[in-house]
């Protein structure tokens, strides 16, 4: 606006000094106090936009510099070049169009719930009951609900146990549900990073329980595959050959998706498994404000965005812990977080998945470390940690600023040399939580979503409240 001012001040500036010597009887009065106004402008307008905009560029600069002292613009892009080929893919289940069309609708497939342990579960939840675009790829609730769950709400916060279920029957795990968004930059899947049988998990075959899901590693995929694989049977899910025929548009998918996998093998869970992993490794947060600036658009960030991202890649030294596109990272910290509430929670929190890490490798070291998720899209999430035990990206920067474990069971020992107070003042915590909120997230995840299921099934989840929730009939 000061500088359109300055324009404006500049031509009335120019126009006094050419009608003047046309029109002499008005040289004293209304020119010239136009031109002493344009005079005013341009000495205190302009020299403030001027100041503003030195200071934009100066900001650019700061943050830039920053950033490759640590890593580098490109580096911390996701899907920098908007190709399939620029994902992070598991060498043995390469990313294809046609696999990605597939996993993401059977992801959201309420017709694939064929596995429920009462019969008003059939066809009534999906992948996405508890990693729905609306709220992230998380779950809109502590403790995401597949089977056994009733109602939506707007983005899942209303989804509740029903009446007919029991803590024995409905399908629940004992830790917060991690999100799907970026999480093809991470080669194991979960909080304890149990899913994956190469890269960060070499070392842990004696944990690949037989009997277990943990069992699917063998298998030697990466975590999201891993994870997909198992998942079906966790969750009561089930890939019917029968039904993926009878379905015309199912059967095209996979005939295009696997031409060289002979017949008696393709319509199985292993290959509807592997194209729902490649379609959840890209949904990513690639529209975000930060990752435009780190494209090279300047005027994507706020100021005050800038300034918080200057904290996190400065004084706040959270890129220690978050780093990568996935602003992420593939090792485990112990923070002293709580677990689930025992009081407002579905069952009861076992000891191994309280230990975290440790719970899985049986390492005493690893004990209470969980691996460090992505920052991206937690505006909408009202859960945070791993227990949930924070309702907001400020309350956990505060947390992390103070460094005073809040779960006493934690042994101290073992709390991450990464945790100590980082000397944020109020002003700071703000910034850095405006950054983190703005900045990273990517308003249109809506593109990651189907606009219909071949079966003609709700989704994500196709119980009756749900349906009347979500508008679907």
């Amino acid at each position: 606006m000061t500088k359109f001012i300055c324009y404006i001040a500049s031509f009335l500036d120019s126009f006094t000094s050419e009608t003047n010597g046309l029109i002499p009887e008005i040289k004293n009065s209304r020119i010239s106090a136009l031109s002493l106004f344009s005079i005013l402008l341009l000495i205190f307008s302009c020299e403030k936009d001027n100041e503003q905009y030195v200071n934009f560029d100066a900001e650019n600069d700061e943050l830039t510099d920053l950033i490759n002292d640590v890593s580098s613009l490109t580096a911390l892009q996701l899907n920098k070049e908007n190709t399939i080929q620029s994902i992070p893919q598991d060498p043995k289940n390469p990313i294809t169009q046609a696999k990605i069309d597939l996993g993401k609708l059977l992801f959201h497939e309420t017709g694939i719930a064929l596995n429920p342990k009462q019969t008003e579960g059939m066809k009534t939840y999906s992948c996405a009951s508890c990693h729905q675009a609306k709220a992230g790829f998380q779950s809109g609730i502590k403790q995401g609900i597949g089977e056994g769950g009733f109602g939506f709400g707007l983005f899942g916060e209303a989804r509740v146990m029903a009446t007919t279920y029991k803590d024995t029957t409905i399908d629940v795990q004992p830790i917060r549900s991690p999100t799907i968004l970026n999480s093809a930059y991470q080669d194991v899947m979960l909080w304890n990073g149990q899913f994956g049988g190469t890269k960060t998990n070499q070392g842990t075959v004696a944990q690949w329980t037989v009997g277990t899901p943990k069992e699917t590693n063998t298998l030697g995929f990466e975590g999201l595959e891993t994870q997909a694989i198992a998942g079906l049977d966790v969750h009561r899910l089930i890939i019917n050959p029968k039904m993926i025929v009878n379905n015309e548009t199912y059967k095209a998918l996979f005939d295009e998706a696997y031409p060289n996998i002979p017949i008696e093998e393709r319509y199985t869970k292993l290959y509807g498994a592997l194209a729902i992993a490649a379609y959840e490794r890209t949904v990513v947060a690639s529209e975000a404000p930060f990752q435009k600036w780190l494209q090279g658009e300047d005027g994507a960030l706020t100021e005050t965005e800038k300034q918080g991202a200057i904290l996190f890649f400065g004084k706040g030294k959270c890129y220690m812990c978050h780093s990568g596109p996935a602003l992420s990272g593939m090792e485990f910290h112990a923070l002293g977080m709580n677990d689930l509430g025992s009081s407002e929670v579905h069952g009861s929190i076992d000891e191994a998945t309280k230990k975290g890490r440790g719970g899985f490798t049986k390492n005493p070291e690893d004990d209470y470390a969980f691996k460090t998720p992505t920052l991206y899209n937690l505006k909408d999430v009202h859960f945070l940690g791993h227990g949930g035990s924070f309702t907001s990206v400020k309350e956990i920067i505060i947390y992390k600023n103070n460094a005073i474990i809040e779960n006493n069971e934690v042994v101290l020992s073992n709390i991450s040399s990464q945790f100590k107070p980082l000397g944020l003042t109020d002003i700071e915590i703000n910034q850095l939580t405006v950054f983190v909120e703005n900045a990273l997230y990517d308003d249109n995840l809506e593109r990651y979503v189907p606009e219909s299921l071949p079966t003609g099934q709700c989704f994500p989840n196709a119980d009756a409240q749900a349906k009347e929730d979500t508008g679907c009939n």
